[in-house]
């Protein structure tokens, strides 16, 4: 992967993440146009730490928000008080710990299917078909509370996300929506999730790179093109977030689905005649 390859994969990451598009598909999808080599150990490690590039536009548009700590009731005391305290991050919490087990007990089998062009072919073809009828299917005006157990059902929702093609947006802000939340709520509670979420996914990327001698100096050459991937996403994200809240606010879901379905329809086609997607040697 050289300099240019790297700034237009953060470009499409920081274009597609909070979008219900799955910016990891479109990133598979774009490394074979580019020629890249998808198999590589660095390459696939780029793919998910430029996320948590990205993932920091959400600190940075919402930081009064999101390090805000809630209010007390008077006479509240002990854990009740702390959970009233921190109650915020105890629902991220709460909604991280599904995809954090799943993560960690499917995580071979997660990565093997990261290169499979059919797998992500196949998802954005049927999660558009999907994203057609989600706005009726979960049409809010008020937001239902919060709860814990609501919180641990969107985190459900988000482990559907780790087949490549799928979108963590999409199943995060679908499955806020389903449990009561407007689309609005949904879709910043969605942002605010993947902020553990990815930094999660780019701590034991590094991790594993960093356990191993052979990854570590690999890690050490790029260091410099992994910096510029996540600047490049972070910068870019924060114009997709201001976009995508006004867009999905005023019109919904359907322009996202009939996008999906060309894309990922446009690709099977490619594949089922015998095509591949390299564009570039």
């Amino acid at each position: 992967m050289d300099w240019l390859q790297a700034i237009i994969i953060a470009i499409v990451e920081g274009l597609t993440e909070f979008l219900p598009v799955s910016s990891t598909g479109h990133m598979i999808i774009t490394e074979n146009m580019l020629g890249v080599d998808i198999s590589d150990k660095f390459v696939n490690a780029f793919t998910v730490i430029i996320q948590f590039g990205a993932i920091l536009s959400v600190v940075w548009l919402y930081w009064e928000r999101f390090f805000r700590l809630g209010t007390v009731e008077e006479g509240v005391t002990g854990w009740r008080a702390w959970l009233q305290k921190y109650d915020f991050y105890w629902k991220l919490l709460v909604a991280f710990v599904p995809a954090a087990i799943i993560g960690l007990a499917l995580g071979d089998f997660i990565e093997s299917l990261m290169g499979n062009v059919w797998v992500v072919a196949a998802m954005l073809v049927g999660v558009g078909v999907l994203l057609l009828f989600v706005d009726r299917w979960f049409d809010r005006k008020e937001d239902k509370p919060l709860t814990e157990r609501r919180a641990f059902t969107i985190g459900l929702f988000q482990c559907i996300a780790m087949i490549p093609g799928t979108s963590r947006s999409f199943a995060t802000i679908a499955g806020g929506m389903q449990q009561g939340l407007t689309r609005k709520t949904a879709a910043e509670f969605s942002f605010f999730l993947a902020v553990p979420t990815m930094a999660a996914a780019t701590g034991y990327e590094l991790l594993k790179m960093l356990l191993k001698p052979e990854y570590r100096q690999v890690l050490a050459d790029n260091i410099g093109i992994l910096l510029l991937g996540c600047v490049v996403a972070f910068i870019v994200a924060v114009l997709a977030i201001k976009f995508f809240i006004s867009f999905l606010t005023k019109y919904g879901f359907k322009a996202f689905g009939w996008y999906r379905i060309a894309v990922g329809g446009l690709i099977l086609v490619l594949l089922l005649t015998g095509h591949t997607l390299q564009m570039v040697d």
